[in-house]
């Protein structure tokens, strides 16, 4: 089976991006107890006891094709302070989604989320050459929400009672998506507000 999505590393000035695995259980353990990030009801980080059968069921589905789980190390320790992944990959259609993102909270609000998405949308428009990619998130998590509209993506629509959540209850889920035809411009902004950070302006 040819597959479309492969190992590859992103790396910029803040963060790189390598293919999750099991070589990460102790350090995505350690990043996931920084804030005690699986007691927050909206969002999909494990509990530290689960963190290994949580990368397991990521690399099985990236042997079957369907996503492409990363671990996000920090450049200037080489800690690694959450994970990130390409998911519901469809190449015939030419669309994927990143999503099931999480940070340790000490790097929230660092900048580390901007050039962590910008390094894993330049790949999916100029190496897997995307139609669209998607986002997608809890209706309640308003903060995620906000940083997806701040990266220049647009909302599609809310699925109204689309999944159940961890709690079991219904779940109504908000969509974005980023069209290649507007890459260019995103890509033109991000790389500005990147820049100011750098510059620590």
């Amino acid at each position: 089976m040819n597959k479309w999505l492969n190992n590859i590393k992103l790396e910029g000035k803040l963060v790189k991006l390598e293919p999750l695995s099991l070589h990460h259980l102790e350090g995505l353990t350690d990043a996931v107890k920084d804030g005690d990030l699986w007691d927050l009801w909206y969002t999909s980080a494990p509990e530290p006891s689960s963190v290994q059968s949580y990368i397991e069921t990521a690399m099985d589905e990236f042997a079957n094709d369907r996503s492409l789980p990363f671990a996000i190390i920090r450049t200037s320790n080489y800690k690694i302070i959450g994970t990130t992944r390409y998911m519901h990959a469809d190449a015939k259609n030419k669309r994927l989604e990143i999503g099931t993102t999480w940070y340790s909270k000490s790097v929230q609000r660092t900048g580390v989320n901007t050039e962590c998405k910008y390094l894993l949308l330049q790949y999916a428009f100029e190496e897997l050459e995307c139609i669209a990619v998607e986002f997608r998130t809890h209706w309640h998590n308003l903060q995620s929400r906000n940083a997806i509209e701040r990266l220049g993506a647009k909302q599609d629509g809310v699925l109204r009672n689309h999944i159940l959540d961890k709690y079991g209850c219904l779940r109504d889920t908000v969509v974005f998506s980023i069209l290649n035809s507007e890459w260019n411009t995103v890509k033109k902004s991000l790389e500005y507000k990147m820049t100011k950070r750098y510059l620590g302006l």
